[in-house]
């Protein structure tokens, strides 16, 4: 059994190696199985990811991450991806907080009070 990916909708992505996060590769028979797959790396499923064995043992829990430029390659037995992800900086982390506050603040402006 490979290790696997998942994300906070439950997507399971099967993956050949995971060296780092920075690295993660895994192997789609062929375009329309990653494309099926690869959309689901949303801000919101990248929010709380999970790394499990083969064995369904979690050997890694992360959240607030965000994707980066990967790669890919044409090979025999499918389309080898590398996915990117790295954890959010501070900064970014502070504006989300930021956005968020900014968002409550016009609701209740709206609706005239706070919202529950």
């Amino acid at each position: 059994m490979k290790d696997k990916l998942i994300l906070k909708d439950g997507t399971t992505i099967e993956l050949e190696a995971a060296a780092s996060l920075t690295a993660i590769s895994t192997i789609f028979t062929d375009w329309t199985a990653a494309a099926s797959a690869l959309p689901k790396l949303t801000n919101e499923n990248l929010s709380s990811v999970q790394v499990q064995t083969g064995e369904g043992l979690t050997v890694g829990n992360y959240t607030d991450l965000v994707l980066q430029p990967g790669n890919w390659e044409a090979k025999a037995d499918g389309v080898c991806i590398t996915i990117s992800l790295r954890e959010k900086t501070d900064i970014e982390k502070r504006l989300d907080s930021a956005e968020d506050a900014i968002d409550t603040l016009a609701e209740d402006a709206l609706t005239g009070g706070e919202t529950a």
